[in-house]
């Protein structure tokens, strides 16, 4: 792979970051090492972002007993799975698509990205492999998880935030952001966001998010620097509520509003959700907060 596989947009991201030299994407490959193939099949979720038609990015959450993924080989990933057919990303799986998988295992903080496209759309998924990494473990918390069976409620759909939705968000400390670019080295990804409850401040529609340090690459804001149309995917870790929200987004690099450990925000102005109660046949049970969690703030 070149020594440098980003963007456009994230070497824009990078560079407004002040970053003096910007990273030279090391451990992204074009390919899966054997230890993130047999990481994969161990999981019973995976984190789903995935490109509407008309552009619009969608992310959702898939499941199975641990072995539905499967690695024929370091450049694929097979999901033994389909979407429910409420799943407003149902209808985006089709050959070619763009699609970011991210796998989380959330007992350990560990967690890789496989972003790539559709190839295979029958009675599961597969995916070709376009890059491959790690992320570290900051703002992840750790929960334990078991099956728990459930019967899921229709599809409830709804437009900017209406109240359910708000209370999810208030009392979230984690949720996912799915991002789309074009061109080279682009293509769909979906990433974790952690932080204390209240960490996602809520105005009307618009949500102001914090930018903690990372990894540095900016794959997020460098993909919203080019197209600024996101998904965000809220799970109730406890019911199996899903929310699945879609609107557009703003970076304010040089404003932290006073929100201690974020280096700038994001705003996030929904447009459309949709809440899928008793989704998920999991059950996690919260043990603790990331040590770095720990040390952000929340709003004043």
């Amino acid at each position: 792979m070149a020594p440098a596989p980003f963007h456009a947009g994230e070497r824009e991201a990078q560079r407004r970051a002040g970053l003096e030299a910007p990273p030279i994407g090391a451990g992204i490959r074009d390919f899966m090492p054997d230890q993130h193939r047999t990481f994969f099949e161990g999981l019973a979720y995976v984190f789903v972002g995935t490109v509407e038609a008309g552009g619009w990015p969608a992310a959702t959450l898939l499941t199975g007993a641990p072995g539905f993924i499967t690695s024929p080989d370091q450049r694929t990933l097979r999901l033994a799975v389909r979407p429910d057919p409420q799943d407003p990303a149902q209808a985006l799986l089709r050959p070619g698509a763009p699609v970011g998988l991210l796998g989380l295992d959330l007992s350990n903080r560990r967690r890789n990205r496989a972003n790539g496209r559709l190839t295979t759309v029958d009675d599961g998924i597969a995916v070709h492999l376009a890059q491959s990494f790690g992320n570290c473990p900051q703002y992840i918390q750790t929960r334990g998880v078991e099956a728990a069976p459930r019967t899921p409620g229709p599809l409830e759909r709804f437009v900017g935030l209406d109240a359910d939705a708000r209370a999810t968000v208030a009392a979230a400390d984690t949720f996912f952001v799915a991002t789309r670019a074009d061109g080279e080295n682009g293509g769909a990804d979906i990433s974790h966001r952690g932080g204390r409850p209240g960490f996602v401040r809520i105005e009307g529609d618009v949500l102001t998010i914090p930018d903690f340090r990372g990894n540095r690459f900016f794959n997020t804001l460098g993909n919203l620097l080019t197209e600024p149309r996101a998904a965000l995917l809220f799970p109730d870790f406890e019911t199996g509520d899903l929310t699945q929200l879609q609107g557009r987004t703003e970076v304010l690099w040089d404003q932290r509003a006073g929100l201690e450990g974020a280096e700038r925000l994001w705003r996030f102005t929904v447009e459309r959700g949709w809440r899928r109660r008793a989704a998920v046949p999991l059950r996690w049970t919260f043990c603790d907060y990331s040590p770095t969690t720990l040390a952000t703030g929340t709003w004043g």
